[in-house]
This record gives C-alpha cells, sequence and structure tokens, in this order.
C-alpha cells in the first residue's frame, strides 16, 4: 500500500483529522504534465473507488485545459507588451523650449495589451512635434497597427506638414489596415512664434494648464478616428507661454464603466489644478489616482512644459 504521508508526524497529523485515502492525478495537456492534483478522503468511511477515479480524471483533465489556455494567453500578452514596449521612443535629450514627461501602461494581466502610443519628435526650426494615439483593439495586431500608425506619424512629421494634414495621410494608412480603427492627437509647438498647432482625430480634448490659472479642456473640433475616411481635418493655433503644460493622454486614464465620463475629466482637471515639482511627478500622480488595479485599457500621457526660449538657446 502507497504511503500518503511523507513521514510520521505527516501521518498523525492525516489520522487526526481522518483522512484514510488520498488520490493523486497528473495534469496534463498537449501531452505535458502541468502540476498534479491532490484529493483526499476524510468524513466518508468509504475509500475512493473506480467512480471517484472517473470523476477526478474528468476534473483533471479539465484543469489542465483551463492552466494550459492561462499559460498560452499569458505568453500572448507578454509578447504583444514587449513589441508594444520597444515601439516606444525615447525621449530627444534636447527639445527647443519644451519640457517633457511620459508614461504609458499597460491593460492588467486579465487583458490584452492595447495599441495605445506616444510620441515627441524634433523638427527643423526648433519645432517639435507631440503626439498621442489609441489604436482601438488589443493584442499583437494592434501593436502591429499601432508601430506601423508610429512609422507613419514620423515620417509625414519630417515633411513639416500642417497637422491636419498630417493626420490626413494617417486616416490613408488606417483606411487600409483591415479592422483597425485609431484616434490620435497631433500638435505641433513652435517655440518662435510661442503657438501650438492641434488637430484631433476623434480623441479626447487636450488639457492646457495655462501658468497661474485653472486647468482647461482645449474646445478643439473631434474630428473622426483615423480609419473612418472621407472627413476632414481641422488644425486649431493655440498661442501659450512659458510655464504653460499641454496635457495629452488616451481614453484608457478617464473612462471606466461606473463612472460618467464627464465626471472623471473633471477629475483630471482637478488633479492638474495642483502643481508637483516636476512634469514626472505629475505623470505618477494621475496614474495613481485615476488608474485602477482592473482596468481593462492602456493608458499613454505626456505632458509638455513650455519653457523661456530666445533663438541662441
Amino acid at each position: 500500500m502507497a504511503r500518503i504521508a511523507r513521514d510520521d508526524r505527516a501521518a498523525t497529523l492525516l489520522a487526526r483529522a481522518g483522512v484514510h485515502s488520498y488520490m493523486l492525478l497528473p495534469l496534463t495537456a498537449r501531452g505535458q504534465i502541468l502540476g498534479s492534483l491532490g484529493l483526499s478522503r476524510a468524513r466518508n468511511p468509504q475509500p475512493f473507488d473506480e467512480d471517484d477515479l472517473a470523476l477526478a480524471g474528468e476534473l483533471a483533465s479539465r484543469a489542465a485545459v483551463c492552466i494550459d489556455n492561462a499559460r498560452s494567453h499569458q505568453t500572448v500578452r507578454n509578447t504583444a507588451e514587449t513589441l508594444q514596449r520597444s515601439l516606444l521612443p525615447d525621449h530627444p535629450p534636447h527639445l527647443p523650449g519644451l519640457d517633457v514627461a511620459s508614461r504609458y501602461r499597460p491593460a492588467q494581466a486579465a487583458y490584452e495589451v492595447g495599441g495605445d502610443w506616444y510620441d515627441v519628435l524634433p523638427l527643423d526650426g526648433d519645432k517639435t512635434v507631440l503626439v498621442v494615439g489609441d489604436v482601438m483593439g488589443s493584442g499583437i495586431d494592434a501593436a502591429v497597427t499601432m508601430g506601423r500608425l508610429r512609422t507613419g506619424t514620423s515620417d509625414f512629421a519630417d515633411l513639416d506638414l500642417d497637422p491636419a494634414e498630417v493626420l490626413h495621410h494617417l486616416d490613408k494608412i488606417t483606411s487600409g489596415l483591415e479592422q483597425y480603427i485609431a484616434t490620435c492627437v497631433y500638435a505641433v509647438y513652435d517655440p518662435h512664434r510661442a503657438e501650438c498647432h492641434i488637430s484631433l482625430a476623434g480623441h479626447l480634448p487636450p488639457v492646457l494648464v495655462r501658468n497661474g490659472k485653472h486647468p482647461e479642456l482645449l474646445d478643439l473640433p473631434t474630428g473622426t478616428p483615423l480609419g473612418v475616411g472621407g472627413v476632414p481635418f481641422v488644425t486649431t493655433t493655440i498661442p501659450v507661454d512659458a510655464g504653460d503644460r499641454l496635457v495629452l493622454y488616451t481614453d484608457g486614464l478617464v473612462e471606466v464603466r461606473h463612472h460618467p465620463i464627464d465626471e472623471r475629466l473633471n477629475t483630471l482637471l482637478r488633479l492638474l489644478d495642483t502643481p508637483d515639482p516636476t512634469l514626472e511627478e505629475t505623470c505618477d500622480r494621475l496614474l495613481h489616482k485615476l488608474r485602477l488595479p482592473a482596468d481593462p485599457d492602456d493608458v499613454a500621457v505626456l505632458i509638455a512644459r513650455m519653457q523661456p526660449f530666445t533663438p541662441d538657446s
């Protein structure tokens, strides 16, 4: 008879608990043993029989399939997250008249990584492009689509086009991608003119925090998401001063199931009304206050603060 206790002390404890029968079954999926299922009997005086073995075998088989599926899902998620992070940029070392901070947070483990992205692109003439976008969907395909849009954004930005023109070209790219659409905010900061030129493609409006004033959601033409096609985009010029902050973000920061979007946007404005010593701390505080542990969506945040600028600086 096989022993069910590893030593005399364990045998004594099992006897006190009334355990008299034990069953051990392997958890096998795709020809691989993932673990084991142990069952013991105490209150029922009858030993395990063949019917018990058959039922336990079915439970072990189903459990093994579930574990294997979870492992496969986690592998895909890790691959998508690695791809997503590899496509996100590092900030250029010097941006004329700008201090910039950003954050990306993937969806939580129960969900797949999405296609949120941000970018900071220096242009000729001391200009800087600030971009935040969100590919609707999740998984590796969404991350790949994000990478294609980010590459397209960089290419068109180098042509120094008007923001609305850049979104028009990105709209064409997205229209050629089956079953994918994306939202985007594209802004160009010109330190010589102290202006931001901004265009939206179905994206939530940026927040402008003017130096010494309360934060405000910019009243901009919303536009349609990239990939819808046929609808022109509009560029709006916003004057800015040294010390002003422009906050770009994806909907994962403010959209949750049980709270109205207006309420969450007001919370965002209230949080931005309290200045932090650095933009990095502001990013962390927004994520800490607005991000919930089980949020099913990615988040990208990009904050730019205008600095004093002279052509020789």
